[in-house]
């Protein structure tokens, strides 16, 4: 029996058939990746796992009632039927249902990442580095053969061609692509060759664009001392380099144009500088003409010897007031100085001395006569106990069986005799 040859429409059309009847409507859970909208309305995107994916579309009539806008890095349910997009071969979900579980781990390492980094200070606006002005030499650090470095070369050669591009390439998808950035980042910083970095990539799914949002990459654009440019996929996509870098580009042919601005248009500047430069240089000729011509008006112009001759008699009459208030001031010294010598010389102080010295002479000799060593040396005597107490009465005397006699040269002990 001969085997029946099939055209490749056929082939398709039948496993199709196949799918539709072998398995038929499917509940499927994943992760959302490469989702675009087109203009249509409709919704292409692909469903993965750790392990496998499988293409996926919504038609516009079913999306036009979710209640959700899905996005990449989004956990899903879909529910379909599972059929063969016969022009490529390729098998995807039709899908009539889908309802959001949540965000899938490639969105939560990089929700995580970005919260950890900025927590550290490493997307503050105060760590951007500012462009240089003029550029004179930058480095690109990406793929060597993809499609983002031809359109960058060819923005740069048509809008400034002047410009020096030296290409440093990496891998920029899959693994150790984050390492190579971060490689190409430090090494360039260690030449010092170049006035800004320009990291690179085209668009793609959020897996694509992941080596840009590694740590690593992040914290060797965040500590580079040269200013970077973070260039990474479309318009609408965002990486952890984009944050930690000193200015973002939306696209790598954007950031051609951000670093390279047109020579025409450097003309254009030029021009319209040295226009204001003009205006500004006419104008304040005009305003010093007109000072010129009114200073020249001026009485101190006309009059020259009037004035100078003004200005010596007030300088005379300056000095002539000065003098009489000096001779003034002397005066009411003098008249202080001679009320001062009166007042002295009324008050005699010397003659005060005088007074004060007697009558201290007067009170010393008084003191003298009442001392107690003046009243020994006429021949009385103190009393003591053994004590030490003065005896005052002859009571107190007989009291006593020995006491101590104070004379004027000294103390004699004695006995008391019982009076008989």
């Amino acid at each position: 029996m001969s085997e029946r040859t099939l055209t490749v429409s056929e082939l398709n059309a039948a496993v199709r058939g196949l799918l539709k009847d072998g398995i038929g409507s499917v509940s499927v859970r994943g992760e959302i990746s490469n989702l675009r909208r087109q203009a249509s309305g409709h919704i292409y995107f692909t469903l993965k796992d750790a392990g496998s994916q499988v293409r996926a579309v919504m038609f516009r009539g079913v999306a036009g009632y979710l209640k959700f806008a899905p996005a990449d890095g989004q956990s899903v349910i879909v529910s379909g039927e599972l059929t063969v997009y016969e022009p490529r071969g390729d098998y995807q979900i039709r899908v009539t249902r889908m309802t959001p579980l949540g965000k899938g781990s490639l969105q939560e390492q990089f929700e995580a990442l970005k919260r950890k980094l900025q927590a550290e200070g490493l997307f503050d606006a105060g760590r951007k580095k500012p462009l240089p002005v003029f550029p004179e030499k930058i480095a690109v650090v990406t793929s060597p053969t993809g499609a983002a470095l031809r359109d960058f070369l060819q923005i740069i050669g048509r809008r400034c061609p002047r410009l020096a591009v030296q290409v440093f390439g990496v891998r920029v998808q899959g693994g150790g692509a984050a390492g190579e950035i971060a490689a190409a980042i430090g090494e360039l910083n260690r030449r010092a060759e170049v006035d800004v970095i320009i990291v690179a990539r085209g668009g793609g799914s959020l897996e694509d664009l992941w080596a840009f949002n590694e740590e690593a990459v992040a914290r060797a654009v965040a500590a580079s001392a040269l200013p970077i440019i973070s260039g990474v996929g479309h318009e609408i996509d965002f990486t952890i380099c984009d944050f930690a870098a000193d200015l973002r580009a939306p696209t790598p042919s954007a950031a051609a144009e951000l670093v390279s601005l047109a020579d025409s248009e450097w003309a254009e500047r030029l021009a319209a500088g040295q226009e204001n430069l003009r205006r500004a240089a006419a104008d304040f000729l005009e305003k010093a003409r007109w000072r010129l011509a009114a200073n020249r008006d001026h009485y101190v112009f006309r009059e020259p010897v009037r004035i100078v001759g003004q200005m010596f008699q007030r300088l005379d009459d300056y000095d002539a007031a000065l003098r009489r208030s000096l001779s003034r001031a002397a005066e009411r010294a003098r008249d202080r100085v001679e009320t001062l010598r009166q007042r002295w010389s009324r008050s005699a102080p010397a003659r005060h001395f005088a007074d004060l010295r007697k009558l201290l002479q007067t009170k010393a000799g008084q003191l003298r006569l009442l001392s107690p060593q003046q009243t020994l040396q006429r021949g009385y005597a103190i009393i003591f106990n053994t004590d030490g107490e003065v005896l005052r009465s002859k009571r107190a005397l007989a009291a006593a069986q020995t006491v101590t006699l104070r004379v004027a040269d000294g103390e004699v002990a004695a006995r008391v005799a019982p009076e008989a």
